[in-house]
């Protein structure tokens, strides 16, 4: 008799249904409720503002996604939408209203300057894309990017906060959620906070070498 007992199988529980699930019921309804209801901080800095600003019209009108309430102050607002050239002293303002929005928030980087310097590129006075000092959570290629990449990018958030788990997420960790530091304007270019000791060190050894 025991050899007509079949072995028993392993099933493998998908991803999205692991853990709890009320917390997994409860975070489909959050995720569903915060990406209709997303108040993006206006921080248009060059001609990728006017295509921010065409995604807001009549012809794309982004408030279908709940979003069309831009705001002036980063208190009240979860996303910033980084458009245009930065420059050295500009990332250092960007940073501070990045620091004041409050938990959760969200970071758009578009247009091909923001993304990685575009045709200023490692110019005296341009970052080279402000994912060197802000944790960007998508980028909208182009010179100046379409209306219609712009909103692409505001669907592909969508299904990224959608995605997200209560139990997962770093604003309901027990630990607080560290400030980023605001890079210092330091000479010809800008310091950044967290590698002070780095470069600190690294300039020991190049004035030991020169002594030498």
């Amino acid at each position: 008799m025991s050899d007509d007992i079949p072995e028993p199988v392993a099933i493998e529980v998908p991803e999205d249904l692991k853990g709890n699930v009320f917390l997994t019921r409860l975070s489909q309804v959050y995720g569903w409720g915060r990406k209709y209801s997303l108040w993006p901080m206006f921080f248009g800095v060059a001609c990728c503002a006017i295509e921010f600003m065409a995604a807001g019209a009549s012809r794309y009108d982004m408030g279908r996604f709940g979003m069309d309430l831009a705001r002036a102050s980063p208190r009240q607002a979860d996303l910033i939408v980084i458009s245009g050239t930065v420059t050295k002293k500009m990332i250092t303002k960007i940073v501070a209203l990045y620091n004041q929005m409050a938990e959760p928030k969200y970071v758009i980087s578009m247009g091909a300057c923001a993304c990685g310097g575009g045709p200023f590129k490692e110019g005296y006075n341009v970052v080279s894309g402000v994912d060197t000092f802000l944790p960007v959570d998508l980028y909208i290629p182009g010179c100046p990017p379409t209306p219609e990449a712009t909103l692409n990018a505001y669907i592909l958030l969508h299904k990224k906060i959608q995605g997200e788990r209560i139990d997962q997420v770093r604003w309901y960790r027990k630990e607080a959620v560290p400030e980023v530091p605001v890079p210092m304007i330091g000479g010809p270019d800008l310091v950044d906070v967290r590698r002070i000791a780095e470069i600190s060190a690294a300039a020991g050894e190049g004035s030991l070498e020169d002594s030498s």
